[in-house]
């Protein structure tokens, strides 16, 4: 918790006040916050094993610290043999605490253990949220490597009340996310 309140601490002493000189908002309302991070693994492989499903939270929800949900699919598809509410794939909302514990995690300990970490890409989606892929899970501290049967890619996103995206990279770059150089 401790670390958590030094995010927090952080965010109100450093980020936001260079974020309000920096695009000169007159009130601290239009501040951009992050409000939460969706942390979602897609497990198409699992319309045939159903283990998959139970394996992929129980991962999540270490990685996390949050107990991770699966997620169902919408509608019958003949061609990937899926129906009606078949389990798909997993995910995580993470808000307030959990939220900072996870972004310090990742930027902290996870990223680092990348093989040829250059930074990641600075591709947001028009409205100042960004979405980050991982295509292996075993970076985080918490999986047992030895134990994992096998490799799952996972989708990371920050949700931010930023209106741009020139704001919302701005706002992540304070709170540490490596991006490249250049701003794709």
């Amino acid at each position: 918790m401790a670390n958590t309140a030094q995010l927090k601490k952080e965010y109100a002493e450093r980020i936001a006040p260079a974020l309000k000189k920096q695009f000169n908002y007159t009130s601290v309302m239009q501040i951009p916050v992050l409000k939460k991070i969706v942390v979602n693994q897609g497990l198409g492989a699992a319309t045939a094993d159903k283990k998959i499903i139970e394996v992929g939270i129980e991962e999540l929800t270490a990685i996390t610290g949050q107990r991770a949900v699966a997620t169902i699919s919408k509608k019958d598809v003949a061609n990937f043999k899926l129906r009606k509410k078949m389990p798909v794939g997993v995910r995580v909302t993470l808000r307030r605490e959990r939220m900072y514990e996870f972004l310090e995690k990742l930027v902290k300990i996870a990223l680092p253990r990348i093989r040829d970490f250059k930074g990641i890409a600075g591709k947001f989606d028009g409205r100042g949220n960004y979405t980050l892929g991982i295509e292996e899970q075993i970076i985080f501290p918490e999986i047992n490597i030895d134990a994992v049967d096998r490799i799952q890619g996972m989708n990371i996103t920050f949700v931010t009340s930023a209106p741009t995206d020139e704001e919302g990279y701005a706002l992540l770059k304070e709170f540490g996310l490596p991006f490249r150089n250049a701003k794709n």
